[in-house]
């Protein structure tokens, strides 16, 4: 193999393959981390940092403006993606694959050093907020850098599965959220873990970020990348005048329909992650520690779903890979409803699981499928859009729609939200041709 040329070398290659394998770790760490932020925030803004950061008015209000400042990190997302998509095209993949981790990991360490409502006042809340939009500032850049590294460097033919891992990163991030969330809440009385123990969860970013730091610091750049750049300026080609940004959203298709795509998926993910949280706590009393351990359990099997989705899809093609697990989260979503109502923690487990399985199997095949839309020129910007743009109008309102539902409507409420995101999923597969084996370069 050494007559492959570098800008080509995949990870099929055994040139490349030690390269590859940096590129593999370092991308799936910084998901973990990135992950391991926001699920945290989630789980913790469901529980206890709403009366320290929210004082005044009921538990319910408290909630929802815990839940909705978790969103205020949704809203800085599409910005962070439109920031360091430009540049990405623009300066390469790994420059935004460090600078977004550092901003992302120093964010959440903070969030564990404030003061509360408390001690000093509004100036808490106002910290909070701050550092939520950065957090999201930063994962609007970083997750798209992450996916793109490895399907640029990954062979075509097992492009689905090598770039379902940064895409697992979100199940392995939750675990390790909830594993932390609920090892503190086990180990110290309700007072102690309201009072300080919270800030542990986010304290614990910092030898997460120390790790992936390193990692990342010797990941070599994208080679499709590099080709790219190389063609541009032997034929002295002004491709980059006009920003990547513009320049995706003046060829509109590819973005509407991943964002079609990934709507039902992204509420799917924060309904059986986050809002579950809340609802079957406060609603049916379940035990929090109970709770936690049956989504960390699913998404031990959401982490199996993304990967065996990813590899599926090399297999079938990613609409048939991505259309079975859609129809069949419709499905589901009744029966999940009415075995949290059973109010038996088997079926919990059970309900939780089996969603956040076809969820997995849904998202797998969504990062290879997502960088397959765009050109080099513009796949960071196109990628970035999609990614973060589905976030802010699907994963942002999604655990506030949910609980407002459910209390306001009932679950039937929640279970039509569900179902009909969802359909605009199916609808957006149906419309969009197949992209597996497409070549990058």
């Amino acid at each position: 193999m050494t007559n492959v040329p570098a800008s080509r070398a995949t990870a099929d290659s055994s040139v490349s393959r030690s390269a590859f394998r940096r590129v593999l770790a370092g991308s799936t760490a910084g998901a973990v981390l990135e992950w391991y932020d926001f699920a945290l925030y989630g789980i913790l803004a469901a529980t206890v940092l709403g009366p320290l950061f929210f004082p005044g008015g009921n538990g319910f209000a408290q909630l929802l403006l815990a839940l909705a400042t978790q969103g205020l990190g949704f809203v800085a997302r599409p910005i962070g993606g439109i920031v360091f998509g430009h540049l990405g095209d623009r300066l390469g993949r790994k420059p935004m694959l460090v600078t977004t981790f550092l901003l992302l990991g120093l964010s959440t360490s903070a969030i564990g050093l404030l003061p509360t409502y408390s001690q000093v006042g509004i100036g808490a809340t106002i910290s909070l907020v701050v550092l939520r939009l950065i957090q999201g500032f930063a994962l609007g850049g970083e997750f798209g850098a992450a996916v793109l590294m490895v399907s640029e460097y990954g062979s075509p033919k097992r492009r689905g599965f090598w770039s379902a891992w940064p895409q697992a990163g979100a199940p392995l991030g939750t675990v390790l959220a909830t594993a932390v969330v609920g090892g503190i809440a086990l180990i110290l009385p309700d007072n102690a873990f309201d009072q300080w123990g919270w800030r542990v969860g986010f304290l614990f970013a910092i030898p997460l970020l120390a790790i992936g730091f390193w990692i990342r610091r010797r990941i070599d750049e994208s080679p499709v990348f590099q080709e790219a750049q190389a063609r541009a300026s032997a034929s002295a080609e002004t491709v980059r005048e006009r920003s990547s940004i513009l320049e995706t959203l003046a060829h509109p298709g590819p973005v509407l329909r991943g964002l079609g795509v990934r709507l039902g998926e992204n509420v799917a993910f924060y309904v059986y992650t986050v809002f579950v949280v809340a609802y079957a706590t406060k609603t049916f009393g379940y035990d929090k520690a109970d709770v936690l351990l049956a989504v960390a359990i699913g998404s031990l099997l959401q982490f199996a779903g993304m990967l065996a989705g990813g590899h599926w899809s090399d297999r079938v093609g990613r609409r048939t890979a991505m259309l079975v697990p859609a129809l069949g989260l419709a499905a589901w979503a009744p029966v999940f409803f009415a075995i949290v109502q059973a109010d038996a923690l088997p079926l919990l487990y059970l309900g939780v699981g089996v969603g956040a399985a076809l969820h997995g199997l849904l998202a797998g095949p969504e990062a290879a499928w997502i960088a397959e839309l765009f050109p080099t020129r513009r796949r960071f910007a196109g990628a970035s859009l999609v990614f973060q743009g589905s976030s802010i109008i699907a994963g942002a309102p999604a655990p506030l729609i949910a609980v407002w539902l459910a209390e306001k409507q009932g679950p039937t409420a929640v279970v039509l939200y569900l179902v009909g995101t969802i359909a605009v999923t199916v609808v957006a597969l149906l419309l969009s041709a197949e992209t597996r084996g497409a070549d990058l370069h």
